[in-house]
């Protein structure tokens, strides 16, 4: 009879050691009912996603599909690659603001020099910035070059700049500039730009605030996914 007992408890006591170690395992995606949506629902994965490499001289905020994507978080020196993951959706509209470091007032940079500018970016689907890419300047200084009597001048920028229905048909298109001619620091080198082009526009010194768009067809896409965000980012800053 206590053998039995003993039994008993040893089952009992192995049962619950059991069960409460079950309870305490990291719950997988997979686990728990209701966690996956219902029947017949596909969520995009990071393989639906591709990367993106942005260098700017010296800051950028890119914008996909009109919605902002990243923001350089060094404001100026020392210059960095962004690298960011994107859920791509096609046709995508590509819109970037790229500033150079330039004073509002006189378009200078350390009191008295002219700086210069320089972008370039790299999507995993092969999408890169070259001389197809619209550009327009909405800061230019110091006017002639003058740097003895800095003046500027600023165009107002568009507030929906971004937006994918955005008319940029008047632009120019951009210009490409040689890697030379840019001097990228070393972070550059550190990631992949192979097939990308630094671009800006006619003028690398004086123009300081840059807007460049793109549209990237690719005809029959469909998603893998057929799932839409439920949150709300309608409250996002878009400046």
């Amino acid at each position: 009879m206590k053998t039995i007992t003993k039994g008993l408890m040893v089952c009992f006591v192995v049962s619950f050691l059991l069960s409460l170690s079950a309870q305490q395992q990291p719950k997988g995606r997979d686990s728990g009912k209701g966690k996956g949506g219902p029947p017949g629902l596909v969520k995009p994965s990071m393989a639906d996603t591709i990367k993106v490499n942005v260098y700017a001289d010296n800051w950028f905020m890119l914008y996909i599909n009109g919605k902002l994507v990243a923001v350089d978080p060094i404001d100026f020196i020392p210059h960095n690659v962004v690298t960011v993951d994107i859920l791509p959706e096609y046709p995508m509209t590509i819109a970037v603001m790229a500033k150079d470091n330039a004073d509002p007032k006189t378009g200078m940079e350390y009191g008295d020099h002219i700086g210069d500018g320089g972008f370039i970016i790299k999507f995993a689907d092969g999408t890169v910035s070259d001389a197809s890419w619209k550009a327009r300047n909405f800061f230019k200084g110091p006017l002639n070059g003058d740097a003895k009597n800095p003046k500027v001048e600023h165009t107002p920028i568009p507030v929906n700049w971004y937006a994918v229905d955005f008319d940029d048909s008047q632009w120019a298109k951009a210009k490409e500039y040689t890697e030379q001619r840019v001097n990228p620091k070393q972070p550059y080198y550190e990631a992949d730009f192979k097939g990308a082009k630094f671009i800006w526009t006619e003028d690398l010194d004086l123009d300081n605030t840059i807007i460049f768009r793109t549209r990237v067809e690719k005809p029959g896409w469909k998603p893998r996914w057929n799932t839409k965000p439920d949150l709300d980012v309608s409250q996002a800053p878009m400046k």
